[in-house]
C-alpha cells in the first residue's frame, strides 16, 4: 500500500508537470510575420485581415512587416539570403518571384488546399513558364485607365469619351476653358509616363495578349507601327499636362488631382482608396479610348500581388494554412473590398462595395485583359525593358526623342540579349 501511495505521488509530482508540459508545447502560439512592400496597407491588414485569420485560427498569430516599396525588392532577398526573412514573402508578380523560386527560396504551392481556385491566368505571375508549378497564391491585379473628376466634366460640358479623338477634344475643351490642368501626370520620375501612360493606352493598338505573345515570340518588334502608335499618341498630351510638368513629381500628380485642380488623371486602379479618403468631390473613371467606334477595348489587368511560403521558414504548417485561407472565397472578398482598387483573381467572383472600383472592374465584361508587355520573359535581362519604357516614354512626352527613336531604342536593347526561343 506505502509503495502504491508512493508510485501515485511520484506520477504527480514528477509525470504531471512534464505531462502538463507537452501540452502546453502542442499548444504554443505560432508567430508568422508577413514580409511586404504595401506600407499603405497596413492599418487593413491590423483591423481587418488579420483580425479576421485569428478568430478562426486561435492558435496563429500574424504580424504583417512592410518596408519602403523601392527598398523592398534588394531588402527582402537579403532577409532570405540571410535567413531571417518571415515566413510569408508577398510576391511581385513574373521574373522577380520566379527567380526567388528558382534560388529556393520559395516553396511550391502545387498542393496547396484552395490553389485551384485561380485559373492559369491567374496563376500566370507566379507560375513557372511552363505552368506547371505555382509559388505564390495569386492576391490582386491592378486595371488602367482614367480617373475624372465629375465635377469638372459638369463644369466644362464634356462627356466620357470614347474614342481618341474624342479624348484629345475634351482635353482641348478644357485647355481652352482654363479652369482645370486637363491631365494630371508629370514625368520627372519616369515610370508614371510608362505605367499609366504607355501600358496603359498600349493595349489597344498591339491588342493586347496577342502582341505581348508576338514580341516574347519574336514575331512583332517594338519597331512594328503597333508599338510605335501608342508613343505618337503619348507625345500628343504634352500640351494638356500644365505648366512645369516636366518636374511634377508623382505626389505632385496625385495633389493636383485631388485638390481639384486638374480633370483627368492617367490612373491605376490603385488610386481609388487614398484618392477617395482625399478628394471632396464625386469621381468616375473611364477604359482607355479605341482609336475607332467599334473597336475592340483592351485593358491592362495586371497581376500585380500574390504571397508566398518561405521555404525555409520556421512555421511553415502554420504558413500554409494561412496560404490556404488567403485561397479562399472568404478573402477574396475582405481583401477586394477592403483594399478597393485591388481586384481579386479568385475564380469566385466578388462583389465590390465601392463604386469606383465596380467602375473598374466592369470594363472585364466588354474588354479583352492583357497585362505589362514588359512584365514577363522579355523583361529579365539588361538593359531592363520595363526600366528602358519608363525613360523612353518620359523622353516622348518631354519632346526630347521621336516616337520612332524610342522604338528603335527599346528594341536595340532587347535584341542586345534576348533570342527568341524557336
Amino acid at each position: 500500500m506505502t509503495r502504491i501511495l508512493k508510485s501515485i505521488l511520484f506520477a504527480t509530482t514528477v509525470l504531471a508537470p512534464a505531462g502538463l508540459a507537452a501540452t502546453g508545447a502542442s499548444a504554443q502560439t505560432a508567430t508568422l510575420t508577413i514580409e511586404s512592400w504595401r506600407n499603405d496597407d497596413l492599418p487593413i491588414w491590423q483591423k481587418k485581415i488579420i483580425p479576421a485569420f485569428e478568430a478562426k485560427n486561435p492558435g496563429i498569430k500574424v504580424t504583417f512587416a512592410p518596408m519602403a516599396p523601392t527598398e523592398y525588392n534588394s531588402a527582402v532577398n537579403a532577409k532570405l539570403d540571410a535567413g531571417t526573412a518571415g515566413d510569408l514573402i508577398t510576391c511581385r508578380p513574373f521574373d522577380l518571384s520566379l527567380a526567388m523560386f528558382q534560388k529556393g527560396q520559395l516553396a511550391s504551392l502545387n498542393d496547396l488546399p484552395g490553389i485551384s481556385n485561380f485559373s492559369d491566368v491567374g496563376k500566370s505571375a507566379w507560375s513557372t513558364d511552363d505552368g506547371k508549378t505555382t509559388f505564390c497564391v495569386p492576391m490582386a491585379s491592378v486595371i488602367h485607365g482614367f480617373i475624372y473628376n465629375k465635377k469638372a466634366f459638369a463644369d466644362v460640358g464634356v462627356q466620357i469619351p470614347k474614342t481618341e479623338d474624342e479624348f484629345f477634344a475634351v482635353l482641348e475643351k478644357f485647355k481652352k476653358d482654363g479652369k482645370y490642368i486637363p491631365l494630371a501626370m508629370g514625368t520627372k520620375d519616369q515610370w508614371e509616363a510608362a505605367t499609366m501612360g504607355y501600358y496603359n493606352i498600349g493595349p489597344n493598338y498591339w491588342k493586347g495578349e496577342d502582341g505581348r505573345k508576338a514580341l516574347i515570340a519574336g514575331k512583332e518588334k517594338l519597331t512594328d507601327a503597333d508599338w510605335v502608335e501608342p508613343y505618337k499618341a503619348l507625345a500628343k498630351w504634352k500640351p494638356y499636362l500644365g505648366d512645369g510638368f516636366e518636374a511634377q513629381t508623382y505626389p505632385d500628380s496625385q495633389n493636383l488631382f485631388t485638390l481639384g485642380r486638374a480633370a483627368i488623371y492617367p490612373a491605376g486602379s490603385w488610386e481609388i482608396a487614398p484618392f477617395k479618403a482625399q478628394a471632396d468631390f464625386e469621381m468616375g473613371a473611364f477604359p482607355p479610348p479605341v482609336k475607332k467606334a467599334g473597336d475592340t477595348c483592351y485593358i491592362s489587368d495586371h497581376n500585380d500581388i500574390g504571397i508566398g511560403l518561405n521555404a525555409k521558414g520556421k512555421n511553415l504548417e502554420a504558413a500554409k494554412k494561412f496560404l490556404s485561407w488567403v485561397a479562399s472565397p472568404e478573402f477574396a472578398d475582405l481583401y477586394a473590398n477592403a483594399a478597393p482598387g485591388f481586384f481579386s483573381l479568385n475564380s469566385t467572383p466578388v462583389k465590390m462595395q465601392d463604386a469606383l472600383a465596380q467602375e473598374f472592374v466592369s470594363w472585364r465584361q466588354n474588354c479583352k485583359q492583357t497585362i505589362r508587355p514588359s512584365a514577363a520573359v522579355v523583361g529579365r535581362g539588361q538593359p531592363n525593358l520595363d526600366l528602358e519604357m519608363w525613360r523612353v516614354s518620359a523622353n516622348v512626352i518631354n519632346g526630347t526623342q521621336t516616337p520612332e527613336q524610342a522604338a528603335a531604342e527599346t528594341q536595340k536593347g532587347l535584341d542586345s540579349w534576348y533570342k527568341p526561343a524557336k
